[in-house]
């Protein structure tokens, strides 16, 4: 039998067609609509496919949104290949139409001057509970005809530090974190510095652009509200693996504009490996949903 972590794995790693074509299949995750972090992940395994170097940094776009009922064509350009860097821009390509770009920027690892900010100090994960654990505990909250694809069991596993409803959604803080890491030890050919990139990249944009709704006391899961991802950057520290804790520590700065600004920050053993920022957007329903 197949696992989570294994689907997951498998689902990222897409399929090489030509030099710089690859294709990516899709996941019914939340229904019809494509999950944007898989998007990420995706066009960061394509990337890194024509390169041996890791990433550092993936500027992204979410331009049209993606259907589930048929795979992603990935186009992959060869910007420059340097002394330390590689840039590399990908495409991403359905129903003959551009829904999401990216810039990538990969670097040959060096030494160099190090510092970081404090690391944010919470509660040891395993004494928290899962998010199964809390979407059970809130079942009675949650529409009959939603229920199944929420109850979903997600392919990663994530201890909220404190949980929020959002099928109740009252006004609070915009900080929010979660433990995260893959359910197995990631093994094998899916072991290599690109997929544990890929998955921190595909699990960055679950629950980002919640953190500007929280002031509001609003949220996309009772229809008070259209969010969605409009853009999303990437920049990888230090090395990681994403089968062992790392902590999701999420904040917003700005909510303006029917848009609101997010900033997430990823820590492992005391260190900080991943920075995130994205900008997402927030449109009441009594408002225009053209996007």
């Amino acid at each position: 039998m197949v696992s989570l972590t294994q689907e997951l794995t498998h689902l990222l790693h897409v399929q090489q067609i030509d030099q710089y074509l690859f294709q990516g299949q899709t996941s019914q995750l939340f229904g019809s609509h494509l999950f944007g972090g898989q998007i990420l992940a995706q066009a960061l395994i394509a990337a890194s496919r024509t390169t041996d170097r890791p990433a550092h940094s993936l500027h992204a776009y979410f331009i049209r949104s993606g259907r589930t009922d048929q795979p992603i064509l990935f186009k992959v350009d060869n910007l420059r290949d340097g002394s330390s860097f590689s840039t590399r821009q990908v495409h991403a390509h359905q129903d003959g139409e551009i829904i999401f770009s990216a810039m990538l920027s990969f670097a040959k690892p060096e030494q160099g001057l190090e510092f970081q900010g404090s690391a944010p100090q919470y509660p040891d994960p395993d004494s928290l509970k899962s998010e199964q654990e809390y979407k059970i505990s809130i079942l009675e909250d949650i529409p009959e005809s939603r229920r199944s694809i929420v109850m979903q069991q997600f392919n990663l596993l994530i201890h909220p530090v404190e949980f929020y409803n959002p099928f109740k959604p009252v006004k609070a803080d915009t900080q929010y974190a979660e433990y995260f890491r893959t359910f197995e030890k990631i093994t094998g050919e899916m072991d290599y510095i690109a997929m544990h990139q890929a998955i921190a990249a595909y699990y960055s944009d679950y629950n980002l652009l919640t953190t500007s709704l929280r002031p509001h006391g609003i949220s996309y899961a009772n229809g008070g509200v259209y969010s969605a991802s409009l853009d999303h950057t990437l920049h990888f520290h230090h090395d990681f693996r994403v089968d062992e804790w790392m902590l999701y520590d999420m904040y917003a700065t700005r909510s303006s504009q029917s848009r609101g600004l997010n900033f997430g920050e990823m820590w492992q053993n005391g260190k900080l490996v991943c920075s995130v920022s994205q900008e997402s957007l927030m449109r009441q329903r009594n408002i225009s949903t053209h996007r």
